[in-house]
């Protein structure tokens, strides 16, 4: 065999290996190219969206651009599965442009939905921080129903609840507790202040009765003794010009006035010292025995009797005094009138029978109490 021809039988292959390398490559170049820094920037977008908590804060925006997405991803499958000349990602791009547009939305409504979601949460819990401030201030010692002291606690630990998620930047959680919370506690506030409203549709006659008893002082010379039920005061005048006052601790439902025994409401009215009993008469130190049940008392006791507001076996009670032993910072009696043992030695001293005791639910008028 000559050189020339064992140098064709190399030559030729070479050449046929080097020509198909060439189209190989060329046709490779010529070859549509997927989009992969497109769709790697999408996906790079969405994570970012999920760190601003788009997912929550702007749920729709970020849905879509998942949405978009997943088209993208779903149309490259499809086209790696054709033969790679015949292949066309025009469409993967298109999805992955308008995820990543979608994403940027979505993050910036994000944005701007927690600053507004923050400042309203913030305003809301300022808000039933008041009401609750509100409600301690008038109404911690005030006998309201189990039921409307109930909702105040869950109201109370509902908010709680809700500046914790807040604190932790959990909006939507702090949000669902927020409406709840001002249902227990707007509920509860207007059924107390209608309770508390309804009571003090009595103080016109509470202001004729003190200012008789003032009046009375004054004409007479004499001492008289006012309680301010509301207040939790006693009021001792001398000639119509107050000496003293002190604090109260009164019955356990002293809303109101007394109607039957053992309802442990102190009663309403004008009476008098009866009887003093000094120390050892009486387990409260000293006391001084009002007149209840006056006439008025009697009176209107036997007219709820016969309209049927009470029933016949009720009783109406009575042994209502001024004492001593008080000073534990609650309502706790059965109806009567508590002091510290030294206040009682004053009131005792110089109070004596006869003396006025006149009894009201306030000595205010409501909208003046809170100003």
């Amino acid at each position: 065999m000559g050189r020339k021809k064992v140098l064709s039988y190399i030559f030729v292959p070479v050449i046929i290996v080097l020509g198909c390398a060439v189209l190989a490559l060329l046709l490779a170049y010529l070859a549509p190219r997927p989009p992969v820094e497109k769709v790697e920037n999408a996906r790079i977008t969405l994570s970012r969206a999920l760190t601003f908590s788009a997912n929550i804060y702007s749920a729709d925006l970020y849905r879509e651009s998942e949405r978009f997405y997943d088209s993208s991803m779903v149309k490259w499958s499809r086209e790696n599965e054709r033969f790679f000349l015949f292949r066309n990602f025009d469409e993967v791009e298109k999805y992955a442009d308008l995820s990543v547009e979608k994403a940027k939305e979505a993050i910036e409504t994000a944005k701007e939905n927690i600053i507004s979601i923050k400042t309203r949460i913030e305003y809301r819990i300022d808000t039933l921080n008041n009401i609750v401030a509100h409600l301690n201030k008038i109404f911690t010692n005030y006998p309201l129903s189990t039921e409307v002291r109930e909702m105040i606690s869950k109201g109370k630990l509902l908010l709680k609840e809700a500046e914790i998620a807040f604190s932790r930047e959990e909006y939507l959680h702090a949000n669902t507790k927020i409406v709840d919370a001002e249902h227990f506690l707007t509920e509860s506030l207007n059924n107390a202040t209608g309770n508390l409203e309804d009571y003090f549709r009595s103080y016109p006659i509470w202001r004729q009765w003190v200012d008789k008893t003032i009046s009375d002082s004054r004409r007479n010379k004499s001492y008289s003794i006012i309680v301010d039920k509301y207040a939790r005061k006693c009021h001792i005048y001398y000639n119509g010009i107050r000496q003293h006052v002190y604090d109260v601790e009164l019955g356990k439902n002293w809303v109101g006035h007394k109607r039957i025994k053992g309802d442990k409401a102190t009663p309403e009215g004008m009476y008098k010292v009866i009887r003093k009993l000094g120390s050892g008469r009486t387990k409260y130190y000293k006391a001084l025995l009002l007149d209840y049940p006056n006439e008025e008392d009697k009176a209107e006791f036997r007219r709820d009797l016969e309209t049927g507001v009470l029933p016949p076996t009720a009783g109406i009670g009575g042994l209502i005094e001024i004492h001593g032993r008080g000073g534990r910072g609650i309502d706790w009696t059965d109806g009567c009138i508590a002091l510290t043992d030294w206040e009682m030695d004053v009131v005792f001293r110089l109070a004596g029978e006869g003396t006025p005791v006149t009894i009201v639910g306030s000595m205010v008028k409501l909208d003046e109490i809170h100003n």
